[in-house]
């Protein structure tokens, strides 16, 4: 074989962006809590910098309460229109100005304990299938209330790990259930970790693209980037990250953080 037939796996130059909306319905403002000394953004935002692979993180906001909190500690903000329809919209808009990005990962604000190598490894995998246009990641599914459960997401993907398809119910279906499957190597079960990176020329149209059917059937916006016809690669990683909802959620964080 030549060594002309060898093509050395292409870098990708990749930034962070992290949406920080103000109003959250089950726990109020809670990025701003900061019962740990720093405001929950501020977590998230450090959590973030410890990837190898982008560049730079910036916080897409909605507030200049936001804005405000992150440029005390040191972090770049950029105010976002208020009417933005969702996270990835929000993302969207802070991108079409980073003409100089090839890969745009989008980071809940709301994910202080994220791994870096997670973020990481979504920016890797649109660097090894250059015909995917967004990667994202999955972990095992060992518990049949977790896999019932229409609040845990769940995907299946091919054997090159593209995503077939995301859902609320559990996927696949056992015509006949037995509690080997929860235990089986490789796993049966698979819940989606919602973290995504995508090509940034990609993410600019997606936000123009309007909702599939079965996006409005299960509420899951990742679905209209297959029903467009767009691949989507899935990496597995041993662990969920842990996303702060609730004032249980985030009592248990600070509990963790005075533990270290």
């Amino acid at each position: 074989m030549s060594l002309a037939s060898f093509s050395p796996r292409l870098r990708l130059r990749s930034h962070i962006i992290i949406p920080a909306r103000l109003a959250s319905t089950r726990l109020p403002e809670k990025l701003l809590l900061n019962r740990t000394g720093k405001p929950l953004i501020q977590h998230t935002y450090e959590a973030a910098c410890r990837a190898n692979r982008p560049d730079g993180v910036t916080i897409a906001t909605d507030h200049e309460a936001i804005g405000d909190a992150v440029r005390a500690f040191g972090g770049e903000a950029v105010m976002t229109s208020p009417g933005c329809a969702s996270g990835t919209d929000r993302v969207a808009e802070a991108a079409r100005h980073m003409t100089d990005v090839d890969v745009i990962v989008n980071v809940q604000g709301d994910e202080p304990e994220l791994a870096g190598s997670a973020i990481d490894r979504v920016v890797e995998l649109l660097e090894e299938d250059p015909a995917a246009v967004m990667s994202t990641l999955a972990t095992p599914i060992r518990s049949r209330e977790q896999l019932e459960d229409p609040a845990c997401v769940k995907v299946v993907f091919d054997a090159g790990g593209r995503a077939l398809y995301f859902s609320r119910s559990p996927i696949p279906h056992a015509r006949q259930w037995d509690d080997a499957l929860l235990a089986s190597d490789p796993p049966s079960f698979y819940q989606h970790v919602g973290m995504y990176a995508y090509r940034r020329e990609f993410l600019v149209r997606l936000a123009g693209l309007p909702p599939c059917r079965l996006e409005r059937i299960e509420c899951l916006e990742q679905l209209r980037v297959l029903d467009a016809g767009y691949a989507i690669r899935v990496a597995v990683v041993d662990a969920p990250t842990r996303g702060i909802d609730t004032p249980h959620d985030y009592q248990a964080f600070v509990d963790r953080q005075r533990s270290r």
